[in-house]
């Protein structure tokens, strides 16, 4: 199914120097950003209270969370679970007071917006459990990585799985970088859409390394350049198809999820953008620059001695 279907070759390659420049000034503003600033870590990582109210009706998120920012409280995640009518809230740690007085003032705010307000239970979240979050995030981001880094490696080329990584790994740092200039908060959802990126860009990837080692057997006298070009070009309608919609379900979670959703749809987006574009121009530049060739995706049977030589026949991947 393509939306359209493009003539003539589109000289991506031309312009990889360029954009690849770019891509290295925002991958370090990212890592400038990141050692700066840090992350804003959110109450699963940093330690915090826990508390679960129920409601005698349906209660309005948006309300409770005003009614908790009147107390000078940041950062409190605020969200059902159960049913509409039970509310569980994180809140960061603060300093000077106890786990039980921050509860006890947030409930005090919340019955004099409902008096029939009922506190389930209420707990500290340790910095510990935080430290055991953080370890386990950075263990899945090292499996993912290596998982892919074999998968390609076995699939197509060891210069394709060095490009892929490194096009993915940028995706994964300018998300980061976004999350630390902007200080938005980073929470266990948005650790989870972080490894989903990666999972999406290296789809990305192989369709278009699949495209190029198929190229190669097609095109015999087309170079290593033209070869990526005609790659990206063929592929641009899935492309569009494949992330368009994609986007527009991250983007009703983003405008219509809430808050609690809102970070998470949020750096599905940056990682979408940033998915397509590195794919194209960091991804194939790196496997080109690496000297990708024809021989390194198609291998020649070899001959055994007294066979006849056989000029027609086709080479086997």
């Amino acid at each position: 199914m393509e939306f359209f279907k493009i003539r003539k070759d589109i000289p991506f390659m031309k312009n990889a120097v360029a954009f690849n420049a770019i891509s290295f000034i925002t991958f370090l503003a990212a890592v400038f950003f990141l050692f700066s600033r840090g992350l804003h870590l959110s109450v699963e990582f940093t330690g915090g209270t826990l508390m679960e109210v129920s409601y005698s009706q349906p209660a309005d998120l948006n309300v409770v969370r005003d009614q908790i920012a009147k107390l000078g409280l940041n950062d409190v995640q605020v969200q059902n679970f159960g049913t509409a009518r039970d509310v569980m809230i994180r809140m960061p740690a603060v300093k000077g007071q106890s786990s039980a007085q921050q509860s006890e003032q947030v409930l005090t705010a919340l019955k004099t917006m409902d008096p029939n307000v009922q506190l389930r239970r209420t707990e500290f979240v340790g910095p510990q459990v935080g430290d055991e979050l953080a370890a386990d995030g950075l263990k899945a981001l090292a499996f993912v990585v290596i998982g892919i880094m074999i998968y390609l490696a076995m699939r197509f080329e060891w210069k394709f799985a060095v490009a892929a990584i490194i096009a993915n790994l940028h995706d994964v740092i300018i998300i980061l970088g976004f999350f630390a200039f902007f200080q938005w908060e980073f929470s266990l959802p948005v650790l989870a859409a972080v490894l989903a990126v990666l999972g999406y860009s290296v789809n990305e990837s192989v369709v278009i390394f699949d495209r190029i080692r198929e190229n190669f057997r097609r095109y015999r006298k087309m170079d290593t350049v033209e070869i990526i070009d005609n790659a990206i070009t063929s592929t641009i309608s899935r492309t569009i198809i494949t992330h368009g919609c994609t986007q527009l379900m991250v983007l009703s979670m983003l405008l219509f999820g809430g808050a609690t959703l809102h970070y998470f749809a949020l750096a599905l987006t940056i990682g979408i953008c940033f998915g397509i574009y590195s794919s194209v121009f960091v991804a194939a530049a790196i496997a080109m620059w690496l000297g990708i060739q024809r021989e390194d995706l198609i291998k020649t049977p070899v001959k055994a001695p007294g066979d006849p030589d056989d000029e027609n026949s086709g080479a086997v991947v």
